[in-house]
């Protein structure tokens, strides 16, 4: 069964909604858990202050994952801002155990001063690669990310997001942008394996009409008619 955590914002639930149908509708053997912040709370993994500034909910409990999972097998993150067009299992296929993490490594420069929802955008290296990650959890570079690490003051957002917890850089693999495809950034595929709507999805008001905004739409009406 492959495991794939999404992460989770009360202010985007639906776009969790619609990302975890298309999850569910394309694939046959897989299990989706939500990261919701409060439920970490209440059972002990997540114990950070509150940070009201945080662009999502989801900014450190991601790397709670490989412990999740008891540090066991190969197990995904993305964002809750995406949809799937295609069999993930595709991209279990590419899991290579000389790796702990694999993912899209984008070259770009982020353009928007503000997010979709008024947070601003913040701009530091490696922006947007920890958005989906393929965890070797069983990996011994993986064995570092445990509850206490990711819930120490002393490490920032920085550390994290920029894989800094790798030894070196050998242990992070890559994938193919169509397992991270940047809305408003690439325009190659016609059909992406995965959609990353970054810069502001249609169930925000300003992005009704946003490139692929008729495929999450379509995901939302066949959840809706369920």
């Amino acid at each position: 069964m492959n495991k794939v955590f999404v992460g989770y914002d009360p202010r985007e639930d639906i776009a969790y909604q619609v990302c975890k149908h298309s999850i569910q509708t394309q694939s046959k053997n897989v299990s989706v858990h939500s990261l919701k912040q409060q439920e970490l709370r209440d059972s002990g993994w997540y114990k950070r202050p509150i940070d009201k500034l945080a662009s999502t909910e989801f900014t450190f409990t991601r790397f709670l994952v490989p412990e999740l999972t008891n540090f066991k097998g190969w197990a995904l993150f993305i964002d809750c801002d995406m949809i799937l067009q295609t069999d993930i299992q595709q991209l279990f296929d590419q899991a290579d155990d000389k790796y702990a993490v694999m993912c899209v490594k984008h070259d770009y420069e982020v353009q928007e001063g503000t997010k979709m929802d008024g947070q601003k955008q913040t701009v530091y290296p490696r922006k947007n690669w920890s958005s989906v990650m393929l965890f070797n959890c069983e990996h011994p570079q993986n064995a570092r990310l445990t509850q206490d690490m990711v819930n120490s003051n002393e490490l920032n957002g920085a550390y994290f997001h920029r894989f800094s917890w790798l030894e070196d850089d050998a242990y992070l693999g890559e994938l193919d942008h169509t397992w991270n495809y940047l809305v408003g950034v690439y325009d190659d595929i016609e059909k992406p394996n995965l959609i990353h709507y970054t810069e502001g999805g249609p169930w925000f008001e300003n992005y009704r009409n946003c490139e692929f905004a008729q495929e999450w739409k379509d995901n939302l009406y066949q959840m809706m008619d369920r």
